[in-house]
């Protein structure tokens, strides 16, 4: 099971961009690699398609390891892991291994 989805908020914890923060964009879960944004830049060729479109390089986000990235805690304002637990209602809920604070799921 995943623990990290979309628009959860991770800190890299290896690679080139060690250290950096930011939203999680999209989940690639058979990959194993997730996009964050803001992170992972990398440069690509593109050649114009149409008459009046314009080629040339740019530059975007490419996805990652989702090993290399861990969740960061808003209210401990620390990377953690995610733990899961039932509360009274029956709900299933990630929550914060540090500070025990729930995640919130309405996203």
């Amino acid at each position: 099971m995943n623990k990290i989805k979309r628009g959860d908020f991770v800190q890299v914890i290896k690679g080139k961009d060690r250290g950096k923060k930011g939203r999680v964009l999209k989940v690639f879960p058979k990959e194993g690699r997730v996009l964050v944004e803001g992170v992972n830049f990398v440069k690509k060729h593109v050649r114009p398609k149409k008459i009046d479109q314009q080629g040339g390089i740019i530059q975007m986000e490419a996805p990652i390891s989702i090993s290399n990235v861990m969740l960061f805690c808003l209210k401990c304002s620390k990377p953690t892991r995610v733990g899961i637990k039932f509360l009274e209602d029956g709900s299933k809920v990630r929550y914060c291994k540090k500070c025990g604070e729930i995640i919130e799921e309405n996203k």
